[in-house]
Parts: structure tokens; sequence; C-alpha cells
């Protein structure tokens, strides 16, 4: 061949930057397979009952909580715990985290004190909620809210804190005001820090959601749960667990479409 006149060929694109290849129906298969090997494993044998309950119980256990109107009385009031405390916590904590973010004088008072108060399990403090808020609603909103405050705080303010220093000198010399600047440049670059700890937040606040409720509350999921184990009732308990399963499952795919929506300057 004459190198002199090489032939002309197309060059495969690769500026996807590592994007992920969407595939779906993958996850539910994982699920199904799941269930199926849980199926028969119980079936066979191969899985005690006394360790795991059949995934077709725990689905006529569904079914009896819905005929009988059960399922809504302790559904409705853990989500609308979940999602007062939730609101009331991720709210606060992104406010906060932009300030600190933002402020030198607030980050010196702050962050030393959301590191003090950061690794305290917060589980532990639900009596001291008790004895301040009463053991109605008000400590479970409360220790929610603190569960999910804390954390979100510190991945806004480091969301913050890991916005492209170049593009802010880019605004100051094109004039734009501070207010333009945190407005157009830091906060939408530091959204996708911020999402991320949203989803770390959520999924503690579903787990103190279940904590508050073994506390004190006649309806709620985590109340469900307790009973079914303090009478040992596997079917029950599980499908106690897979009803908040399916909750986080719901509040990840909806963070999803919040970051496509919010985020789409990326693409």
């Amino acid at each position: 061949m004459d190198k002199s006149n090489p032939v002309a060929s197309a060059v495969k694109f690769r500026g996807g930057g590592f994007a992920p290849t969407p595939l779906r129906g993958v996850g539910a298969l994982v699920f199904f397979a799941l269930i199926a090997f849980a199926e028969f494993g119980t079936r066979s044998g191969f899985i005690s009952a006394l360790t795991l309950p059949r995934p077709s119980d725990v689905l006529l256990t569904f079914k009896e909580l819905y005929t009988s109107g059960l399922l809504w009385k302790h559904l409705l009031p853990s989500l609308t715990r979940l999602a007062v405390g939730a609101a009331l916590g991720v709210s606060a904590g992104i406010c906060v985290g932009v300030a600190i973010g933002l402020f030198s004088l607030v980050r010196a008072g702050l962050v030393p004190v959301v590191a003090a108060i950061f690794p305290i399990p917060k589980i532990a403090l639900l009596p001291l909620f008790v004895i301040w808020f009463g053991i109605d609603e008000g400590s479970k909103y409360a220790l929610i809210a603190f569960g999910t405050f804390t954390p979100t705080v510190v991945a806004t303010y480091g969301a913050v804190d890991n916005v492209d220093r170049t593009l802010i000198r880019m605004g100051q010399s094109f004039g734009l005001s501070w207010f333009s600047i945190v407005r157009k440049i830091v906060l939408p670059g530091a959204m996708p820090g911020i999402l991320s700890g949203l989803r770390i937040s959520l999924a503690i606040a579903i787990i103190l959601l279940v904590a508050a409720e073994m506390l004190g509350a006649e309806y709620g999921i985590g109340a469900y749960i307790l009973e079914a184990g303090a009478l040992y009732d596997l079917e029950r308990l599980f499908a106690g667990v897979v009803i908040l399963s399916v909750i986080g499952v719901i509040v990840s795919a909806t963070l999803g479409l919040l970051e496509r929506r919010l985020l789409d300057w990326r693409t």
C-alpha cells in the first residue's frame, strides 16, 4: 500500500467521559433471581423456614395487609413522619452547608460544632428527644431532622468547596456580582455533590424512622416490624422490611429524576 496516500478510516468516538450505559431490566432480573432462589431454597428445605420465610407467604401477607386496610394505616403515618422530618433536616442542612462554604466566619464557628455532633449515634439520642419534645410526633420529627441535618451539612459545604475556582475567577473577571457568582456558578457547580449527599441523608432518615416508630407509636412501619418481631412472625417482619426497601427504591428513583432535571447541563 502506498504510505503517501493512506486510506481514511473512521475513528471511534471516545469522548463519552465514562458515562454509564443504561441497561434496563438488569436490576429487576437480579431481584427476581434472588426471590426465586429464596423460594426454591425454602420449599426444598435447603433454607430453614425458621430463618427465612417463603417469598410466596410474604406476598400473601401483603395481600392480607392490603385487604384489611392495615397497610395504609401503617404506611401513611410513616410517610408523613419521613417527609416532614427529612424536609426540615435537609433544608436546614443545605442552608447551613452553603453558609459554611461561603463565609469564613460561619465556617470557623460551625465546622467544629458539626464535627462534634456528626459521629454521635442519633438513635442513642431518642430518649432525650422524647424528654424534650414528648412521646408523640414531635420527637419523631426531631430525630429524623437531626439525623439528616449533619450529613447534609457536611456534603453541602464539601460540594461548595469543590467548585472549580477557575470558574469563579472567570466570573469575577467578567464583572459578575457576588450574588450572581453564587447563583450562576457556585450553586450549580455544587449541586452534584449536594444531591449525592441527599441520597445518604434520606437513607439515614428511613433508618431513624424505624427507630423512632419503635418507641411510642401505635401505627407505622417501625411499630409493625416491632410487633412482628416480638411475635416471631417472620412473614409480617419481612413484609415490613420489604416495604422499607420499596420506600428506599422510590426515594432513590425520585432523586435520580431530580438529578437528570437539575444536572442536564453536564450532558
